[in-house]
């Protein structure tokens, strides 16, 4: 009787056995670990680094302060989960660490003062700034999209993105202004939650 084929879910270790022979010294566990993580780290570095060469160098990174830190791995949640807290804390040293451009105080033409050059500056987001900014977008969107009710979106939607007064919203959804308020309320708090 032939033996049952497996298929190779079935024969690949969990992510926590690799981790342990990696930590043995086993150098293979980190190239399948890496196989394993490559493209989803990729694509989530690419998204927030808008330049091929940036999220290529990034990603490395990524990898090297994984293998170096591997030690800190206490298994409290899954490594997947892990993985992806060393890529987001590797992205934003990267935008720490780039430097903010600088501009000539003397122009063609002129001399620009100081104070015209520090005006103009304060308006530019840094670089972490800029992340920060995009990740709170991020999951803005999911609560949007998974945790508010169709009538909170609405609601949202009217009083915040189209500034449109409370009393004209209860008026027009046949509401009461405080069950409106009551309701954007609970909104922002599910929204400013996290």
């Amino acid at each position: 009787m032939a033996a049952p084929l497996l298929h190779d879910d079935e024969l690949r270790l969990p992510d926590e056995a690799l981790v342990e022979r990696l930590r043995a010294g086993d150098h293979e566990a980190f190239n399948e670990l890496y196989q394993r993580y490559f493209k989803r780290i990729y694509a989530f570095v690419d998204r927030r680094m808008g330049n091929r060469a940036d999220a290529e160098e990034t990603v490395q990174e990524v990898f090297i302060n994984v293998f170096s830190s591997i030690e800190g791995y206490r298994g409290e949640a899954p490594f997947g989960a892990w993985i992806f807290g060393v890529t987001r804390r590797t992205i934003a040293a990267r935008f720490k660490k780039k430097r903010h451009p600088t501009v000539s105080l003397h122009e063609e033409g002129g001399e620009t003062s100081t104070m015209d050059a520090a005006s103009n500056w304060s308006d530019i987001p840094t670089p972490i700034e800029s992340y920060e900014c995009s990740e709170r977008l991020h999951t803005i969107r999911r609560l949007v999209k998974h945790r508010l009710t169709d009538e909170q979106r609405q609601l949202f939607e009217l009083h915040h993105l189209q500034e449109r007064p409370i009393q004209e919203i209860a008026r027009s959804l046949n509401k009461t202004e405080n069950s409106v308020k009551s309701n954007l309320y609970r909104t922002r708090r599910i929204l400013l939650s996290r």
